[in-house]
């Protein structure tokens, strides 16, 4: 399949299960995630640890929804918060999406909270666990 655009090389068979190869046999399939090379995954990543407030991290995960269709949600876990771990960052499965990237960025984004852990006390105290305090 000629695409106009570079896509993500095929992962070793076995290693992953972004079922890519279904998604460009589908008619119909949803072909921007596979843009995401792993040189872009990489400039990605470091765009996730270099955010300086919420609004940027919201800004990227919108960015990320529009262009490659990855949805990313993040808000404090249901039992006490004290590191970036109570944080519960979830990606949507979607095929093309590659095992590897489903666990890069979350773990970006923990290391931008850890980095900045007044971006981590806005998050909270959008969900009232800092008021008044």
């Amino acid at each position: 399949m000629d695409l106009p655009f570079p896509i993500r090389q095929e992962c070793p068979p076995g290693a992953c299960d972004c079922e890519r190869d279904q998604l460009l046999a589908a008619p119909q399939g949803d072909l921007r995630i596979l843009r995401l090379t792993r040189d872009e995954e990489k400039r990605l990543i470091q765009r996730i640890e270099a955010a300086a407030s919420l609004t940027d991290l919201r800004r990227l995960g919108g960015k990320m929804e529009e262009l490659l269709g990855i949805v990313v949600r993040f808000a404090p876990g249901p039992n006490e918060v004290r590191t970036a771990r109570g944080i519960v960052i979830d990606i949507q499965f979607r095929p093309g999406l590659c095992r590897k990237t489903r666990q890069s960025i979350p773990a970006a984004i923990r290391r931008c909270l850890d980095a900045r852990p007044e971006i981590m006390f806005e998050l909270l105290n959008e969900h009232d666990l800092l008021r008044d305090a």
